[in-house]
């Protein structure tokens, strides 16, 4: 009996990867969608928000072929993180910290047409944290050189020892990983609150070019909101908070996190031409 090669006991090792993991990957059925999720914990699933329908009852398919209910626990549009919940009894997956080196090969186990998919690639992007477009705040900047499907959404993004180091989503031109870290931030929210905390001014902002920089005219003022109660009124101009010139008003509301709500910010601002400065609390956005 010939010794195997490096490269079939590569294969191999792979292949062994991916049986290991492929039972905790289930797919994902929502309103004319698919998509692939994990088990996080016993009863809960993590799954790509962007691939799950907006309404409707959703389903997990499981490993056997059959299908049980599911529920949507919470989800956040700005990490893409969704959280599911069902009775069905599977092992959940062991998730790590690590942020793998640029380029780590990288397995991406999921679903396609309700069976396990797997698909090798590299990272090709291994960076610090980043903010969504959606204003998330993600903790790692990694992109994978591999193709993934709609269905294969949610799927989980493996190094060559089979530690899981987040989920991978498709985004603008290229697949991203949410790492661990984010999702260990987000999920335990979700589970206990059904969504994030986002900061709140109660503010309709539009910005204006001024002399001297960029301010926010203040278009519209919810009269239960904070600033309402700080006294800031329609027609007033923001040009700074905290002492820091405005950059412009989508970079004041990447400022709203989850751990801003409760903190007090200093708006300097203009009313009539004249310095008008307001203390105000920030509030917890309201659902929508």
């Amino acid at each position: 009996m010939t010794d195997p090669t490096p490269l079939s006991s590569l294969s191999s090792a792979l292949a062994d990867v991916v049986a290991r993991t492929a039972p905790s990957v289930l797919s994902v059925h929502s309103h004319r969608s698919r998509a692939t999720g994990f088990v996080w914990k016993p009863g809960l699933i993590v799954t790509a928000d962007e691939a799950l329908a907006d309404e409707g009852s959703v389903e997990i398919g499981l490993p056997d072929g059959s299908r049980v209910a599911a529920t949507v626990a919470g989800r956040d549009h700005t990490t893409d993180i969704a959280l599911l919940r069902t009775e069905a009894a599977i092992a959940p997956v062991k998730l790590t910290t690590t942020v793998p080196a640029l380029g780590t090969l990288s397995i991406v186990v999921a679903t396609s047409r309700d069976t396990p998919s797997a698909a090798l690639g590299m990272v090709s992007a291994s960076g610090k944290s980043w903010r969504s477009l959606r204003g998330g705040d993600i903790d790692a900047r990694i992109e994978l050189d591999v193709r993934l499907r709609g269905s294969q959404q949610g799927g989980l993004a493996l190094d060559a020892s089979g530690d899981a180091f987040g989920m991978a989503v498709l985004g603008p031109r290229r697949v991203l990983v949410i790492p661990t870290a984010t999702i260990e931030r987000v999920a335990p929210q979700l589970e206990t609150r059904g969504r994030i905390a986002r900061g709140y001014l109660g503010l309709g902002l539009q910005p204006v070019q001024l002399d001297d920089g960029i301010g926010a005219m203040v278009m519209n003022v919810d009269k239960a909101g904070p600033s309402a109660a700080a006294g800031i009124r329609q027609g007033d101009v923001i040009v700074a908070v905290n002492d820091q010139k405005l950059s412009g008003v989508r970079a004041l509301s990447r400022t709203l996190g989850p751990s801003s709500v409760g903190t007090v910010v200093d708006i300097a601002a203009r009313r009539g031409g004249e310095p008008v400065s307001f203390k105000v609390t920030v509030g917890e956005r309201p659902e929508a």
